[in-house]
């Protein structure tokens, strides 16, 4: 039986930690998290979303602006999230909507797809 969900991973280029962790961790306001020991050596970063985590792995050759994979961050005011990533440069696109929510995408400095859903 499943009981939750542990984490979700996507990628970034390798060596584009600390480009990941600006944004991650300074715009969207994540948690860096340590690593395991055993996989320091595999790249990459751990970030706690509430209790979930989210790890960064890295990997080349694969354009994420392809894929509808995606990450999902439930917010509390999507308009403050709209104006924080506006401020940042980043592009606001629409999403299709869903009933009883508010929600928004973009793509972070990778490309990788992001939303943000609040319930309304």
């Amino acid at each position: 039986m499943i009981v939750g969900l542990h984490h979700v991973q996507l990628t970034i280029p390798k060596g584009s930690e600390e480009q990941g962790k600006a944004f991650y961790c300074n715009v969207l306001g994540l948690k860096e998290i340590e690593k395991p020991a055993s996989l320091k050596g595999r790249g990459g970063f751990w970030l706690q979303v509430g209790n979930q985590e989210v790890h960064v792995g890295t990997e080349d050759g694969f354009d994420r602006l392809t894929t509808k994979a995606h990450i999902a961050y439930h917010v509390e005011d999507v308009a403050h999230w709209k104006r924080i990533l506006t401020e940042h440069q980043i592009e606001i696109l629409d999403s299709v909507a869903i009933p009883h929510f508010e929600r928004f995408e973009f793509r972070d400095p990778f490309g990788n797809r992001v939303e943000i859903i609040q319930p309304i």
